[in-house]
C-alpha cells in the first residue's frame, strides 16, 4: 500500500489500541461521591434492586494483558501499514512452503508413472483410478465428467480426435494445450451465395443431404478457401487440427446455419495448457485415462459412467 494509507492504517490501530486501555481504565474506577454498588437507586416491584458492582481486578487485568499481547502481536508480525513485522512473516511465503511441501508428497506418490509409455499406464488399474481422479478435477468441467464433451468441447471417448490419437498426442494435449486455428473466412468470399455454396458442398462431404447443384458451384471454392487446412478431400489435417469433414461428428454442430457461422467468423476454441498445473507425472497419468477412454481397455470402461 501507499505510505500514505500505510500511516493511516497505523494510526487507526494505535487509536483503537488506546481507545481500549482508556475504556477500560474509565469503566473500572470508581469516583468520588459515587454510591456504593447496593445504592444505584434503581428499583422495580418494590424488592428488584440493581447493583452496579465494578469488574473483579483480576478480569480487568485480563484486558490489560489481552492489550500487551496485541502489542506484542503488532511487533512480531505485519499489522501496523507496511511494517512487516520483526518475523518478517507473510501469508504468501507460508502459501508457498505449504505448497512446496504437499507438492513433494505428490511427486513422490506419482514418481512411478513419471517415465513409463502412456500405453502401459492405460493397462494399470491404480493408475485410471488416479487419473480419473485427476481429470474430474480438472478436465470434466469442459469435457464433462464422462468425458463425452458437449458443444465445442470433444468428445474423448470415441475415435475422432482433431489433434492425433496416439498416446503421444494425447500427452502433448494435456501438457501443452491446442489452439484452434479456424480464421474468419467471410472476406475470402465474393457474396453471401458463394458462402451458401462452400456450405452445401461441406456438408456434402459427411454424406448430408444438400443441393447437388448448390454443392458443385461450392467445391471450387472449397478447394480455393479450404482444402489448405483440411486438405483436398476435406479429410482434416491432425497436424494443424483441421477436422475431418468426411465423418458424422461435428464440434460445433453440421446443420448449414451453424457451419455458415463457422466458415464465416472462425472458430477460437482453446484447450489450455495443463502441464505446468499438473506437473510431468500428473499429466501422463491423466493423458493415460483419457487414452484408454477410446482404446477399448476394459479397466478404463469401467469407468466411464453409463449413458
Amino acid at each position: 500500500m501507499t505510505g500514505g494509507w500505510s500511516w493511516y492504517v497505523s494510526a487507526l490501530v494505535a487509536l483503537n489500541i488506546v481507545g481500549c486501555v482508556w475504556l477500560i481504565w474509565w469503566t473500572g474506577r470508581r469516583r468520588p461521591g459515587d454510591p456504593s454498588p447496593e445504592q444505584t437507586s434503581h428499583y422495580w416491584d418494590g424488592d428488584i434492586t440493581e447493583y452496579n458492582k465494578p469488574m473483579p481486578r483480576w478480569w480487568i487485568i485480563l484486558f490489560y494483558l489481552t492489550i500487551v499481547f496485541s502489542l506484542g502481536y503488532l511487533l512480531y508480525y505485519p499489522g501496523l501499514g507496511n511494517w512487516r513485522g520483526t518475523s518478517s512473516w507473510t501469508s504468501g511465503r507460508e502459501h508457498d512452503a505449504d505448497r512446496a511441501e504437499n507438492q513433494a508428497r505428490i511427486d513422490a506418490a506419482f514418481a512411478p508413472y513419471a517415465e513409463k509409455p502412456v500405453e502401459e499406464l492405460a493397462k494399470d488399474p491404480t493408475v485410471l483410478r488416479l487419473g480419473q481422479a485427476i481429470f474430474a478435477n480438472n478436465c470434466a468441467a469442459c469435457h464433462g465428467a464422462d468425458a463425452r464433451g458437449a458443444r465445442g468441447f470433444p468428445n474423448l471417448t470415441d475415435t475422432i480426435w482433431h489433434w492425433g490419437g496416439l498416446p503421444q498426442d494425447i500427452l502433448d494435449s494435456v501438457t501443452n494445450g491446442r489452439q484452434a486455428m479456424m480464421p474468419p473466412l467471410r472476406a475470402a468470399f465474393a457474396s453471401e451465395a458463394e458462402i451458401d455454396e462452400t456450405v452445401a458442398y461441406v456438408r456434402s462431404l459427411s454424406g448430408q443431404s444438400v443441393d447437388k447443384e448448390l454443392a458443385a458451384r461450392g467445391e471450387p471454392r472449397f478447394a480455393a478457401t479450404c482444402a489448405a487446412c483440411h486438405g483436398p478431400e476435406g479429410k482434416g489435417n491432425t497436424l494443424m487440427g483441421a477436422p475431418d469433414l468426411t465423418d458424422s461428428y461435428w464440434l460445433y454442430g453440421g446443420d448449414a446455419a451453424t457451419v455458415k457461422q463457422t466458415i464465416s467468423e472462425g472458430r477460437n476454441g482453446q484447450m489450455p495448457a495443463h502441464g505446468p498445473l499438473l506437473g510431468a507425472a500428473r499429466a501422463r497419468v491423466v493423458a493415460a485415462w483419457v487414452y484408454a477412454q477410446s482404446h477399448a481397455q476394459p479397466q478404463a470402461q469401467a469407468q466411464v459412467a453409463p449413458q
